[in-house]
């Protein structure tokens, strides 16, 4: 994303119009959004192996709709019962989706883009969100806003697979826990609470493929909506509905390393994989996506989602920051649009 001489450019798409305002000659351009089809959003992840897009609809759903770097639908896979969060293996050749209402994970191969394999997680567990370490696939579960939320996992070491509930040791989650990793790394693992007038986040170092708690806060504040980890495992990014700022922690003991403060209602926090930028999305009139580089004063890119606005958990880059995904949902939920960002 290089950048060199100040300049003010506005590329302007059809419905859902995206501004986007760079900050220099060689500023972003986006392109015209995709109907996805799907009834609400649930997840987002990227496929840099294979250039492709898997967007799940969550609880409500049954489906993950796959994508081409460039929009294009390339196949929409049912029978995915709730599909929510979803994690790629180390190698890229299976995808793990959570079934919220499926009651289990399910592998789909990303060359086939067919489900080869379920795993189910019990009855009433609800897996809703994931993330993994190393050939860990972590998911947070938990049906009902009753504390009985907790930290599974499912070992793909191990042939067949095996699934272990309630991991997460002393701490207690009121529903599904948020999970955030390094990706490609061992640890640490990050669960956090979504929702609550206060809400904790619990960081685990992966120790034997046991979760060991490495320290506590609620320092991210009230509904908190979104967590990412840089690639480093060092630094946890956080997106809570009740701050006008994106704060950061370290990882180890969740001391507070600065904040990025971008306006009203924060939607989605997301690290690009090479750490070098960070995109911050709100659902607030104005520019809904701010571009920073980490630690940066200023931030370097802006996007205006001028009708639709950011969908909550809905940003995610592609490798070497080339590629900025947006999900968009009207001002009052509902289908979801991919937007692609190209830098």
């Amino acid at each position: 994303m290089h950048r060199q001489s100040v300049l003010r450019r506005v590329s302007a798409v059809c419905a859902g119009t995206l501004l986007l305002v760079g900050l220099t000659a060689t500023a972003a351009r986006a392109a015209d959004g995709t109907a996805l089809g799907l009834p609400t959003y649930g997840a987002m992840v990227v496929d840099d192996e294979h250039s492709l897009v898997f967007v799940s609809g969550g609880p409500s759903s049954n489906g993950i709709v796959v994508t081409d770097f460039d929009g294009r639908v390339r196949k929409t896979i049912g029978r995915q019962y709730g599909a929510t969060g979803m994690a790629l293996n180390a190698d890229r050749t299976k995808l793990y989706a959570a079934l919220a209402a499926g009651d289990a994970i399910s592998v789909i191969d990303v060359h086939t883009l067919k489900e080869i394999d379920r795993y189910p997680t019990g009855s009433r567990t609800c897996p809703t969100h994931l993330a993994r370490t190393g050939d860990n696939i972590w998911f947070g579960h938990g049906c009902d806003d009753n504390w009985t939320g907790g930290v599974g996992r499912l070992d793909t070491a191990v042939s067949p697979a095996t699934v272990q509930t309630s991991q997460q040791g002393e701490a207690r989650f009121l529903r599904a826990p948020v999970l955030a990793s390094a990706d490609d790394a061992d640890g640490p693992l990050v669960a956090s609470q979504l929702a609550l007038s206060r809400s904790t986040s619990w960081a685990y170092t992966v120790d034997d493929n046991a979760l060991v708690a490495r320290a506590s806060s609620d320092a991210p504040g009230s509904n908190l909506v979104d967590t990412d980890v840089d690639a480093t495992g060092e630094l946890l990014y956080t997106a809570s509905r009740s701050t006008n700022d994106f704060p950061a922690y370290e990882t180890e003991d969740l001391v507070g390393r600065g904040a990025y403060r971008v306006g009203q209602h924060p939607a989605a926090v997301s690290i690009s994989p090479d750490d070098q930028y960070l995109a911050l999305g709100i659902q607030n009139p104005g520019d809904d996506v701010l571009v920073y580089e980490p630690g940066g004063v200023l931030p370097v890119d802006r996007l205006d989602v001028t009708t639709d606005v950011v969908a909550l958990r809905g940003l995610a880059w592609s490798k070497y920051a080339t590629e900025l995904f947006v999900i968009t949902v009207g001002a009052n939920g509902g289908s979801p649009t991919l937007r692609i960002v190209h830098f």
